[in-house]
């Protein structure tokens, strides 16, 4: 398998160098007045609703169709972005926020302090930060048209960070019509007051999105940070072309049909930084987070020795080897469930689990008792680094005796075979991979995969008390070294009742042609500010 992934580099090099850089047929069909960013996103877009999944392809289609009351600037601080001011009670406990002038949404309705409660109500439903939010949360009304009021039931020290929070689920602002579905269920109408229009009727599943410009829509009049401040679209339309042959992007980069790629393969970075058109570079100063996720319903995985022992088999340099390759952009020694480098990183609780491998891993699994239960594994093929992952995974439990059913898949539909229920042998599955950005997994509150409150939590559905205590506790702390103490605690119960296994930390550099200013650096992609020359 390693050697496979390896030569990975020369068999592109080969396609490329023998390839002509012909059309690809990704230009017709445009106004030629128009001015259109064609992207290559991670993956297609398959689920529309950025509250319901937290898939990033549909959190980045979020962020050019929806707004947010609050958003992060570069210093990881929360700005109003919808808001036009607020005030907070000399307590601490009641929030009142007001509107902008002149929101509208796109289908022309203005926007109002109803739509944005019966919204907040939806994400507190879904997001781990909302959820904790709303558990201290008393009341949470709308005042007037432009006004909310948000009041506490206790002190609560991330009001601010929650409402502004970058990565998904971000609490992104609806009609009160479309918020008001059931937040289980998915929303089947695309219609936000952001920057850019979902062009419902052009979109080709497996193939192609198309958003255009909103014309009436009002940015802040600060420069852009981030996901804060102005969110000018210099652009009439974004086209996402999905393109899961990498040879085929890589072409298409090349020769000039399309404007950025997302996630170009590290294998293939050489090739695009000696295009002298192109610019490759790292806009994510955080990294990425590995996840090897199971599924607490079902046997093996519903008994932690099981968990336990699998986390032994875990080596991040074969994993970052198989899905990076270059140690440029990987860190292979990364325990900490938060961000590493970031305030409350810590590895405490991971001793115990740490190069221990495949020996001590087989006598954990023969004392939990497993009897061949079938493991089914989701196995992404069209993301280098999960498809590296699952199969990495697959090897190591077979060869510590488990009865392994890898399954191939695309990313989109594993995003959704995740939200399965179902036992592993009827439809469900017992591990996916996947990863978070850095920016949500920055504490033991922001990390959705720590939350351990059973059916309301992240897919894999973990149940344990004390975790939940801690994260509780983080939320409500004010003092840094307080919380830093529960964010350490909080790593060693994690370590006890493993939600997931972490296989490692990575950058991951977009490629973007030189005719392209204004390409944000931000721990999410965003594509307005973006301007095209030519």
């Amino acid at each position: 398998m390693m050697r496979q992934l390896t030569r990975r580099c020369a068999a592109r090099c080969l396609a490329l160098a023998v390839a002509a850089p012909a059309a690809l047929g990704l230009l017709g069909g445009t106004a030629a007045a128009q001015t259109t960013l064609r992207v290559i996103p991670q993956a297609d877009l398959k689920n529309i609703d950025p509250i319901w999944t937290t898939a990033y392809i549909t959190r980045n289609h979020g962020y050019l169709v929806y707004d947010t009351l609050f958003a992060l600037d570069e210093n990881f601080e929360p700005q109003p972005q919808m808001v036009d001011t607020y005030e907070v009670s000399e307590d601490g406990l009641t929030y009142s926020f007001v509107l902008r002038e002149g929101l509208t949404f796109h289908d022309g309705a203005p926007v109002t302090a109803e739509d944005v409660v019966a919204s907040l109500q939806r994400w507190g439903k879904r997001d781990a930060m909302g959820i904790q939010l709303m558990a201290s949360t008393a009341s949470l009304e709308a005042k007037d048209e432009r006004t909310v009021v948000l009041t506490l039931s206790e002190p609560y020290g991330l009001v601010l960070q929650s409402l502004g929070k970058a990565s998904s689920n971000v609490p992104f602002i609806m009609p009160k019509r479309i918020a008001e579905t059931d937040p289980f269920t998915q929303i089947d109408e695309v219609i936000g007051s952001g920057p850019f229009k979902f062009e419902q009727a052009e979109w080709v599943p497996g193939s192609k999105v198309v958003y255009t410009k909103f014309a009436d829509y009002k940015p802040r009049s600060e420069a852009p940070s981030f996901a804060s401040g102005g969110k000018l679209a210099k652009v009439d339309r974004v086209e996402w072309l999905y393109i899961p042959d990498a040879n085929t992007a890589l072409n298409a980069m090349v020769s000039g049909e399309v404007d950025y790629w997302e996630q170009p393969p590290v294998d293939l970075l050489p090739i695009l930084q000696s295009t002298p058109d192109l610019t490759v570079e790292t806009t994510d100063p955080l990294g990425s987070h590995g996840v090897a996720r199971f599924n607490h319903l079902h046997p093996p995985f519903d008994d932690v020795k099981v968990r336990q022992a699998v986390l032994m088999t875990i080596d991040q340099e074969r994993y970052m080897q198989a899905g990076v390759g270059n140690p440029e952009y990987y860190n292979a020694d990364c325990w900490s469930y938060y961000t590493c480098n970031s305030p409350v990183a810590t590895d405490a609780g991971s001793e115990a689990y740490k190069g221990k491998g495949i020996e001590a891993a087989k006598a954990l699994l023969a004392e939990s008792g497993y009897d061949g239960e079938p493991v089914v594994l989701l196995q992404p093929v069209d993301i280098p680094v999960t498809n590296a992952a699952a199969l990495l995974t697959a090897e190591a439990l077979r060869e510590i005796g488990m009865n392994v059913d890898l399954q191939a898949m695309d990313w989109a539909t594993a995003t959704s075979r995740r939200a399965s229920r179902e036992t592993p042998q009827n439809g469900g599955w017992s591990m996916f991979f996947t990863w978070w950005v850095g920016a949500d997994v920055l504490n033991p509150l922001a990390n959705a995969s720590l939350k351990a409150s059973g059916d309301d939590s992240w897919f894999g559905w973990a149940t344990d008390a004390r975790m939940e205590e801690l994260r509780t506790a983080f939320a409500k702390a004010s003092d840094p070294e307080e919380q830093k103490r529960i964010a350490v605690e909080a790593s060693k119960q994690a370590y006890q009742f493993v939600p997931y296994g972490i296989f490692g930390h990575w950058t991951q550099p977009v490629a973007y042609n030189n005719r392209l200013n204004g390409v944000l650096k931000s721990p999410v992609p965003l594509f307005w500010n973006i301007e095209k020359a030519g």
